[in-house]
């Protein structure tokens, strides 16, 4: 186990510089000056060289990302060019939110998602199974940014429960930060909540054919028992994989929600650095993104051999 998370801690490393050099290439592509944009219409051009040479932008493409990399080895992520702030505490003050957003989601889909899917599948061709199916393909197929839009103008331009946009933390206020909260939150549960459910159905219907589950009842095994302990647990494989796939569903949609409510967190931070030319704190914020998708995908490899004794790393 060991060698196998050294591996994937090294190949983990290596997809991080791809990311960091496709988003450095991208964000170079991106029309206009950082430099003009920072000083203003009515800078002189020697105003600007002055500043670009000051910001190492006059510098090769190649030596700008060698020396932007040799900074982050050293926890530097560098200076933002809009917020004139370390990056390092701009998504410091960001990222707790974004982890709030995404951690309640994906709990949110777990705790309704799972129960909806082995009682679709137990109960194949039931009323509860149409009615799992029909939710779980409107989740996956309803874009979520629209259903934001919609949740704002139904729960809180025309019905006043919840507050149109905003966050409140739940140290300063619970109540507030519960309301505040509560749609985001179901927004991007919900395309999750529906693949976990799906993918719940497609594998118990799998296991629950097998001979051991006939073993486990002819025993005289009470039903509840059987499902969970010996169904459910031999079906988690998929929907722990799909889990770590959901993770980078939800990091993708944060962008979109965290716009729409206008929360303070680390999708609309993105947003306003691109429309900013803010390269830098782009650069930071995927880097960041990056290394907690690529940890929770180790942390998915790993569990596996917990829920399955027979899978062995090598």
């Amino acid at each position: 186990m060991a060698t196998f998370i050294l591996r994937r801690l090294l190949q983990t490393v290596i997809v991080l510089l791809i990311v960091t050099m496709l988003v450095f290439l991208i964000m170079q592509l991106l029309p206009g000056d950082p430099a003009r944009i920072m000083l203003g219409s009515e800078a002189t051009q020697e105003q600007i060289d002055l500043l670009r040479e000051e910001m190492g932008l006059d510098q090769p493409l190649p030596v700008q990302y060698l020396h932007w990399l040799g900074n982050v080895l050293q926890g530097d992520l560098g200076k933002s060019l809009y917020y004139k702030d370390a990056v390092t505490g701009t998504i410091a003050t960001r990222l707790p939110i974004t982890l709030q957003l995404e951690i309640y989601s994906l709990l949110l889909a777990l705790l309704i998602g799972i129960p909806a899917g082995v009682i679709a599948a137990v109960k194949r061709g039931s009323a509860w199974d149409s009615a799992v199916l029909l939710i779980s393909n409107s989740g996956i197929s309803i874009p979520s940014f629209w259903l934001a839009i919609l949740g704002v103008y139904l729960f809180s331009m025309q019905l006043g429960w919840l507050p149109v946009q905003g966050y409140v933390s739940p140290w300063e206020d619970f109540g507030e930060s519960v309301k505040h909260m509560l749609m985001p939150i179901f927004v991007l549960a919900l395309a999750s909540l529906a693949s976990i459910a799906r993918q719940t159905r497609s594998a118990m219907l799998e296991v629950i054919r097998q001979d051991y589950i006939r073993t486990a009842r002819s025993k005289g095994s009470k039903e509840r028992l059987v499902i969970v302990k010996h169904a459910l647990r031999n079906a988690l494989i998929p929907i722990i994989t799909l889990l770590g796939l959901q993770l980078g569903h939800i990091v993708g949609g944060m962008v979109f929600i965290e716009s729409v409510f206008n929360i303070p967190g680390m999708g609309r931070l993105i947003v306003q650095s691109i429309l900013n030319q803010d390269f830098i704190v782009v650069q930071g914020c995927v880097l960041v993104i990056a290394a907690i998708v690529a940890l929770v995908n180790l942390i998915v490899d790993i569990t596996y051999s917990y829920v399955d004794p027979r899978i062995h790393y090598e």
